[in-house]
């Protein structure tokens, strides 16, 4: 496929023809989110332009939030941040994310009774090297990989819950049933840089920015009930926070 410059577009510089041609392809989804566009020498054959051309128009894309360049991958349609409410509701990702039109997947990695150790034990006030249950689920948008969470829940207060299938029972949901509502949820934020394992897992490259959060949930008389990692990709997530005045 060749695009030539007709006589119409010869007042507008080829780089700005390039950008606009790009941006309609973005914009009717024929180059989608996540996906990657032609390379630099492809484009220069497709609109038979210098490569310093390709790249300007390709830099105002990045420089105007469209498009992403990507380490040893390319250059990527950028994905559109989902904004996270969660910082001041209690609410399950699955509500969450259909309560704003998203199709929420789960793929749960690891379900397992393990032993905690002194920072599970302290956050859920157990002894070192008790039982407890360890949730390892990948949570999707679409089919796009989002957060990786860690979860970690007493094994003396929830007996059986290794028959619940949480590739679609919400968590939260279960734990009302089981008459452990979550009623308060201390949280802790860091960013930092993706792990090799986190960066194959949620599709970034290794040594991106991820946001990392650390969550006790407390049901009923301020028990603590699950202690969680979640690890949230930083290109695609912006979280909001609600303050208060205080009286």
């Amino acid at each position: 496929m060749l695009i030539y410059f007709m006589q119409s577009t010869n007042k507008v510089p080829r780089h700005l023809f390039i950008q606009q041609d790009l941006l309609k392809r973005i914009d009717s989804g024929e180059y989608k989110e996540g996906q990657l566009i032609p390379k630099e020498h492809e484009l220069t054959e497709i609109y038979q332009v210098s490569r310093p051309t390709v790249r300007q128009a390709i830099q105002s894309l990045v420089n105007e939030g469209y498009l992403e360049r990507r380490k040893k991958r390319g250059t990527i349609v950028r994905l559109r941040k989902i904004n996270q409410e969660f910082t001041h509701v209690i609410e399950s990702y699955d509500s969450e994310m259909n309560r704003k039109g998203l199709t929420p997947v789960t793929h749960v990695l690891a379900f397992k009774i393990t032993k905690a150790n002194n920072e599970i034990a302290s956050q859920l006030n157990l002894n070192e090297n008790d039982d407890v249950y360890k949730l390892v689920r990948l949570r999707y948008v679409g089919n796009k990989p989002v957060v990786l969470a860690t979860a970690y829940l007493p094994y003396a207060l929830l007996p059986n819950l290794l028959d619940i299938d949480f590739t679609t029972e919400r968590l939260y949901a279960v734990l009302e049933k089981m008459q452990f509502p979550i009623l308060k949820i201390r949280r802790k934020l860091d960013v930092l840089k993706a792990d090799e394992t986190t960066a194959h897992l949620l599709d970034i490259d290794e040594e991106d920015p991820i946001f990392y959060f650390h969550s006790t949930a407390f049901t009923k008389h301020n028990i603590p009930i699950e202690y969680s990692i979640s690890k949230y990709r930083g290109d695609i997530n912006s979280f909001v926070f609600e303050l208060n005045h205080k009286a």
